[in-house]
């Protein structure tokens, strides 16, 4: 019995142990969150939250309103630096120093090539003498396979802008390359339909891969050259398209322009391009009459190129200021928030959070900046254009486009097209980091659960047998009462106080008579 009996009571004192310790197990759980060493996926889970938090601090704007005071200031500087230094486009002057520069660099290539003289008509005559077509000798000159097909692509005059191989850009190149490979000229009829044609002197093909990549790309490098300023005999020359004129003849001839067609069924797009390029749409008429034309071939479009350069100053200017202010604020907060108070503190400052690239922050700013530079830029245009234009519209309008910025314009963009994207992005993170909370959250509700319902049979158990215990010791007690036994009735007593957690003093009849003999007082 007394095995039993100690068997019962160790049964006891496990399960309020145990009840004690899921109880501090679901405290810990509702005050810390579930430990993530024995759950691989809720570590999973923290750590893309950990990931997540740090994309989503890179993607969300912690601009203050000084930031945009400051963005604002920047934008307005540079728009007063546009004003002052950046002159206004003229594609008279943009024409006379693209031609300065590319005679200069058509020398250069001609004397790298063998030529002794400093003339350009020398250097474009020594680079491409068009009477030549043997090509067994480079010095000969460079042709283009399509030179011979010259009278379907408008003649002298006019092959230039039809035969897309006589295109100085990436896709002149291209159908160069593409002619040599497959024996075809590719370009525009008289209505700016896109064509093809047989190549007519097959010499002028490679007869195998080194060559015609030798032809196509050299030899197309070598003649573009000598054509940018057109033949050597004539003092202007047709000249060769540009990249941007090219693009958009190479465009003008797809189906998306097939509808778009004048009175004498000519594609609009194409006759727009043609009297850029011949300078008939620019040209001006003297006193007499006579048309000076203005063309805009490759030559303006360097001088264009350069005139943009020019633009791009202020720009330029304003993403400076507007980095360094930042970089500057943020590095005073480092400095204050670490207490730098010495050289040798500055290794306890987060340099992430100092440099002016790579946050949400900085791109808002630059944002705000340089739509107030380019707002400032209009209104610059506009007021010069309204002054000089005495309220012809038409005046106005080419005033205008002479004075706006165009690359403050594409800056502008750029910048607003990545406010959208890291606006996007923003989302997709506040998404994804939601997701991933409610990933979490269910695994904690589902532990709490576990704990809760193992607490819960516990409680139960331990109470059903807290029950059993008491009535058992009452049992005690009455058959040692109906026996006269104060043994079993001391045992029912032993029993009912251990289940209350109480170690008796006395466990039978001779116990309790050597007790009542000491001078031990008797613990009721």
């Amino acid at each position: 019995m007394g095995n039993q009996y100690k068997e019962k009571q160790d049964n006891f004192i496990i399960g309020r142990k145990e009840i004690v310790a899921l109880d501090l197990e679901l405290k810990a759980t509702l005050n810390n969150g579930i430990s993530t060493e024995n759950n691989p996926q809720l570590a999973t889970l923290d750590s893309e939250l950990e990931r997540v938090n740090m994309e989503l601090n890179r993607y969300t704007s912690h601009a203050d309103k000084v930031d945009y005071a400051l963005a604002v200031a920047s934008g307005i500087i540079a728009g007063i630096v546009d004003a002052v230094y950046v002159s206004e486009l003229h594609i008279e002057e943009a024409h006379e120093w693209g031609s300065e520069k590319t005679e200069d660099f058509i020398v250069k290539v001609a004397r790298w090539q063998g030529y002794k003289g400093y003339d350009v008509k020398g250097a474009i005559k020594y680079l491409a003498d068009e009477k030549v077509h043997n090509h067994s000798d480079m010095k000969k000159g460079f042709h283009l396979a399509s030179d011979p097909n010259m009278m379907e692509f408008g003649g002298p005059l006019q092959h230039h802008m039809r035969d897309f191989s006589h295109h100085a850009s990436i896709t002149g190149l291209a159908f160069s390359v593409l002619t040599q490979f497959t024996g075809k000229c590719f370009g525009t009829n008289t209505t700016g339909e896109f064509i093809i044609r047989d190549v007519k002197n097959k010499e002028l093909i490679g007869k195998d891969v080194p060559q015609k990549l030798l032809f196509g790309v050299v030899y197309w490098f070598f003649h573009m050259v000598s054509d940018i300023a057109g033949s050597g005999s004539l003092s202007e020359g047709t000249g060769v398209p540009g990249p941007l004129l090219s693009i958009a003849k190479t465009l003008s001839s797809t189906p998306l322009f097939k509808n778009n067609l004048n009175e004498k069924g000519h594609r609009e797009l194409s006759v727009f391009l043609s009297k850029l390029f011949n300078g008939t749409l620019l040209g001006k008429r003297d006193e007499f009459g006579k048309l000076h034309p203005l063309k805009v071939d490759l030559r303006t479009e360097v001088g264009i190129g350069h005139h943009l350069q020019k633009q791009a100053f202020p720009v330029l200017v304003n993403e400076i200021i507007v980095r360094a202010l930042f970089f500057i604020r943020r590095l005073s907060w480092e400095i204050m928030k670490q207490e730098i108070n010495s050289f040798s503190d500055i290794k306890a400052i987060n340099w992430e959070n100092v440099k002016p690239s790579g946050n949400r922050t900085i791109d808002r700013m630059l944002t705000v900046s340089t739509m107030t530079f380019s707002l400032a830029d209009t209104t610059d245009a506009a007021v010069h254009a309204a002054i000089e234009s005495g309220g012809n519209w038409v005046l106005f309008a080419g005033r205008f486009v002479t004075r706006f910025n165009y690359v403050g314009a594409g800056r502008a963009t750029v910048a607003i097209v990545k406010e959208f994207s890291n606006e996007r992005k923003e989302e997709q993170l506040i998404h994804e980091k939601r997701l991933l909370t409610e990933a979490k959250t269910e695994i904690v509700l589902e532990q709490l659960q576990e704990y809760k319902q193992q607490l819960e049979e516990r409680v139960s158990e331990y109470l059903a047998e807290d029950i059993s215990a008491f009535l058992e010791g009452f049992d005690y007690i009455n058959e040692g009462i109906m026996t006269g036994d104060s043994d079993i009735v001391i045992h029912g007593n032993v029993v009912i106080q251990r289940v209350l957690g109480r170690e008796p003093q006395f466990t039978n009849q001779r116990e309790f008579d050597e007790l009542m003999d000491s001078n031990d007082a008797l613990i009721l």
